[in-house]
């Protein structure tokens, strides 16, 4: 595949989710990092300066961009939009301000590939998980009429939580998906949090995230959902009831799911049907693209955010302990790495996505 290279940004680096894309990014074979920016407080120092002791991640802060200078996010979007072919976003602001910064970016000619939550409802931006609804992107030609602009849009990722889940349940739609429970057991990076910064987290689980139950009833209708008339029109099948617990694990969120269907299914074919999925990423061999998007275990004790969650570099999707169940036709475990697949590196996929299908030209 003929791909040029692309100059990009991360706004909101010094947060966990843009440390994520600063790791990520490092050494990616299309995109090479030329701006970091963040708060005010941050800017004009170096990026090792502004994160100081916050540096989160496994691996050591990239070499190429410790002594990068931050630009202010609010205050220089001129000036970044020159620079760069497109901006990964992941601040940390108030969804008004966010969709005000994405919308400037984008009238400023700057792509926007967004982290946030602030525009999943808008219905001219696309939220794409690359391997469910590659096709939603065709939806930005009508944003962009909508915002007077030739290049400039703004694309987002869903919530990290249904990441997990709705992957597994996607393949099994035209089977008839009626109604889904989907239970999340979400680890504190989800929360910007390691256990030295949360240490309270130790040995507790709290049984409430604000906003998230909300999110993960409704972000997989828009997924699902059919584009009309320049806009996305949400799904109205299958419903979809979830409770989310914080547990004290750093990376990964599991999620025990009960679906049922029209009719009964028999379970062979739907783990034939988890082991032979692909999307578009696997079709366009994308770089960040997990070769088998779901893996099915049939231990018992399978999935384990231990042993698991990495799975693929992180970007493929766990599925075990599937059986019958008699309030609803079957159950099944299922885990993703939250800031691999549920976060930065859902966006890096999804920005390469678009990349390949020339909307980033």
């Amino acid at each position: 595949m003929n791909v040029k290279h692309f100059h990009v940004g991360i706004i909101g680096a010094t947060g966990m989710v843009g440390q994520r894309f600063a790791t990520l990014l490092e050494n990616h074979p299309w995109f090479t990092v030329k701006v970091l920016a963040a708060s005010p407080r941050s800017a004009g120092k170096t990026y090792r300066e502004a994160v100081g002791k916050r540096w989160a991640m496994k691996t050591p802060m990239p070499a190429a961009m410790a002594d990068m200078i931050i630009k202010d996010a609010t205050a220089d979007i001129q000036e970044i939009a020159s620079q760069v072919d497109f901006v990964f976003c992941a601040v940390d602001m108030k969804k008004d301000e966010i969709r005000a910064l994405e919308e400037a970016y984008a009238k400023a000619e700057c792509p926007v590939i967004s982290n946030n939550s602030a525009n999943r409802s808008t219905p001219d931006v696309p939220m794409i998980v690359p391997e469910i609804n590659p096709g939603h992107a065709a939806v930005i030609e009508a944003q962009r009429k909508r915002l007077g602009t030739k290049r400039g849009f703004i694309a987002v990722k869903s919530n990290c939580s249904l990441q997990s889940y709705v992957p597994a349940i996607h393949p099994l739609m035209d089977l008839g998906v009626t109604k889904v429970l989907a239970c999340t057991y979400q680890a504190i990076s989800g929360a910007g949090k390691t256990f030295e910064t949360w240490p309270e987290m130790l040995d507790n689980v709290i049984p409430y995230i604000g906003g998230e139950e909300e999110k993960s009833e409704q972000e997989p209708m828009k997924i699902w959902g059919t584009l009309e008339n320049g806009k996305i029109v949400n799904a109205s099948t299958p419903s979809i009831t979830s409770q989310c617990l914080r547990v004290p694990v750093s990376d990964g969120h599991t999620a025990a799911v009960f679906a049922s269907f029209e009719k009964k299914i028999p379970l062979d074919e739907i783990i034939a049907r988890w082991e032979s999925y692909k999307g578009r990423p696997q079709e366009l061999e994308l770089p960040s693209a997990p070769k088998q998007f779901l893996h099915y275990f049939k231990e018992n004790d399978r999935p384990q955010s231990r042993l698991d969650r990495e799975l693929e570099h992180g970007m493929a999707v766990s599925v075990g302990r599937l059986r019958p169940d008699t309030q609803y036709d079957i159950k099944f475990v299922c885990l993703s790495h939250n800031t691999l697949r549920g976060a930065a590196g859902g966006a890096v996929l999804m920005a390469e996505l678009l990349c390949a299908e020339g909307y980033l030209d």
